[in-house]
Formats: C-alpha cells, structure tokens, sequence
C-alpha cells in the first residue's frame, strides 16, 4: 500500500480542487494518503510568499516518510522540498511564471521566474494536466511534464436536484479575477440577449444548481490550463462558449462540443452568446457530443489508473 502526501495551497477550486478530489479517489483505491495543511496570509501579495515559509517550516519539523510526496502548484515545492519521501511530484496547470506576469508587479514577476527555473530542479517528476502547459514548459525552459488530466467525480452530481431551466440565463462560474476575463463578460452585458448570473464566491453545489438552471456558461478567460468548470458543464449538458487560450481547445472542438472565441474580443463574445441563445438546435448538439466526450474521457473511472501507473512505475 502506497503512502502519499498531497500539498496544495488550498484545497477547493482549480488546482486545489483537483488536489483533493485525487487524494480521495487515492483513499478509496485503498491508498494511505494525507493532505497537508498549510497556514497562509489571506492578502493578495503575501499568499503565495507566506504560504511557501510557512510551508517549509512544515516540511521541516514533519518526521512522516512517504513512497510519494505530491505536490500542486509550485509555492508547494517549498514543502514538499523538507518533507521525507522516496519520489517528489510537482503538477503545474499552467505557466506559473506567467500567471503571475499577467497578475503582479513586474518585480514579483521576475522574483517568480527566477524561482520557478530554480525550484523545479528540485523535484523528481513534472506533471501537468493539459497538453497547451506542457508543450509551453518543453519550449521556454527546456522540461518534459508528463501528462496526467484532471477529472470530474461524476457521483458528485447524485445530490444535485433537478432544476428548471431559466429562460436565456447564462452562468459564469470561476473567480473574479482578471486572468478570468470576468471584466469582458460585464462590459458586453447590456448588449446580451439574456441574463448574465455570476458565481464567483458560492459552495460548489449551489454553484452547480445555478449552471444547471442557465441556458449555457461562458468562460471568458484571458489564460487558462483545462478547466474543471467546462469539465463540469459537458456533463451537466450545458453549452459552453469559451476562449480559445491555454488548454480549453484540448476541450472545445469548435463547433462540435462548444463554441471557441478569440480571447479578449467582446464583439466576438458577444455575437456568439447571442447567436447560440437563438440556436437551439445547435446547443443541443454542442451539448450530446460534450458530454459523450467528458464521460468517455475525463471522470476519475478512466484517469485514476492513470496517475496509479504513473506512482508505481516511478517508484518502480
């Protein structure tokens, strides 16, 4: 029986989300595995920095060995780095280097590109969950991330009641938060044949009933790896408009099972909400073909023996 560490900043949402759900399905597999929690200052600029001391003190005083040390996101390497295990994993979504250019400071843009070509030497192996970070990583820093998606645990939704549609609402579900590209979606509002429900801070399950009840979601995102909200919406039968960055295109086949607009186009963004409101037939058909392609795909029945493999043959 494998004993494995988790570590991510948090544990709900993106990355963190993934962390959690992968710790349980590793549990059920029969697998001794731990999350570790870390303390951190709740301030825009201090998360990441104190999350990383405060993890390495962690790391530091932790007398438990593990066959797996697996980390999530790279201010978790400095945990993982202390911590006492046979083989380390770092899983990135996205260019971490980049995801902070986009959001800080040019000097904490260059502290975290210096840190980043550092820190990832001290791991064992590299993972990611979309092709799009991978190729990136491979071309800017010279590294091969192995590639290991995220999944959607499908008996999530057992609880989730039945919900009556409202006439053209369309969801936005993530953060707010300018990588998100939430700004775009509110400055075309007025010119959207419909209501525009935003859930930025709500349980997941409320979050679910409200995508449930609207007549698409739309991601307007300026950068992203494979989003688990898209994920969530092809198995809920909602239509997905989306941008074409980062992994989302590993998830949208335009036109088949979503609609793929330039990032940072409100007129494009826009002409396709209102034109997939129109086109019922069309969603209906985005949204068969999206969720054959996520139950084929992307729950934890097909992607557990995967990341189990992975584990095994490291240590192997």
């Amino acid at each position: 029986m494998l004993k494995i560490l988790i570590i991510s900043p948090r544990y709900t949402g993106g990355i963190g989300g993934h962390a959690s759900m992968l710790a349980s399905k590793l549990i059920e597999y029969g697998f001794d595995v731990k999350k570790m929690n870390v303390p951190h200052i709740p301030i825009k600029n201090l998360k990441n920095p104190s999350f990383a001391v405060f993890g390495t003190l962690k790391g530091l005083f932790s007398r438990e060995n593990y066959d797996i040390v697996h980390s999530f996101n790279l201010p978790s390497v400095f945990a993982m780095r202390y911590t006492r295990g046979r083989k380390k994993i770092l899983s990135l979504h996205g260019v971490f280097s980049e995801q902070i250019k986009t959001l800080h400071s040019s000097i904490l843009s260059s502290i975290a590109s210096n840190t980043e070509t550092r820190v990832l030497k001290w791991v064992d192996r590299l993972t990611t969950d979309s092709h799009a970070t991978q190729k990136s990583y491979k071309t800017k820093l010279g590294y091969d991330l192995e590639y290991l998606p995220s999944a959607i645990d499908t008996s999530k939704f057992n609880d989730l009641p039945q919900i009556r549609k409202i006439e053209n609402q369309i969801a936005y579900v993530g953060r707010d938060s300018y990588e998100k590209g939430i700004d775009i979606l509110r400055k075309i509002e007025p010119e959207i044949n419909g209501k525009v429900v935003y859930c930025t801070n709500l349980p997941w399950i409320e979050a679910m009933k409200t995508l449930s009840a609207s007549v698409m979601l739309v991601v307007p995102s300026r950068m992203e790896s494979l989003p688990t909200i898209i994920k969530e919406a092809f198995y809920l039968k909602i239509p997905v408009i989306a941008t074409n960055v980062g992994g989302i295109p590993e998830l949208i086949s335009h036109n088949e099972t979503g609609v793929l607009v330039d990032p940072e186009n409100p007129k494009q963004l826009r002409d396709a909400i209102n034109n997939l409101i129109e086109k019922k037939d069309l969603a209906k058909r985005l949204t068969l073909n999206a969720y054959d392609f996520v139950t084929k795909n992307l729950t934890w029945d097909s992607v557990l023996p995967k990341y189990i493999k992975f584990y095994e043959n490291l240590l192997a």
